[in-house]
């Protein structure tokens, strides 16, 4: 049986700023609501790490497991940890945003607030 090629668990800002407008991403934020009052990117969902418990139990009906998953927090530890929960619950085409906002702030797009 052939071997599937391996999905990049990282993606860097770069990528992410040429494909952010793609339809068929499914992209979550975990950092803090105060943290998205200083800056955030259209299009994602903001799911708090800190309220972990008000939306674990309803992943599934949010997000679908097999369609690609971008994950992003400030710097990308957070993110890290959401992957791996994310394939845990059996996600299978997760990407850590690399660096996260503050790589994406630096890198891609100096009008995005930096903290």
């Amino acid at each position: 049986m052939p071997k599937l090629p391996s999905v990049d668990p990282q993606i860097s800002v770069e990528e992410l700023a040429r494909r952010i407008a793609e339809p068929s991403l499914q992209l979550i934020d975990v950092r803090e609501p105060e943290e998205l009052e200083i800056a955030q990117l259209d299009g994602f969902v903001n799911l708090p790490l800190s309220q972990f418990a008000d939306w674990a139990e309803n992943i599934h009906s949010r997000f679908e497991a097999d369609v690609e998953t971008l994950v992003l927090c400030h710097h990308g530890m957070r993110s890290a940890q959401m992957c791996s929960w994310l394939h845990q619950q059996g996600f299978t085409r997760v990407r850590n945003i690399s660096g996260g906002i503050e790589a994406y702030a630096a890198i891609v797009d100096s009008t995005v607030p930096r903290y």
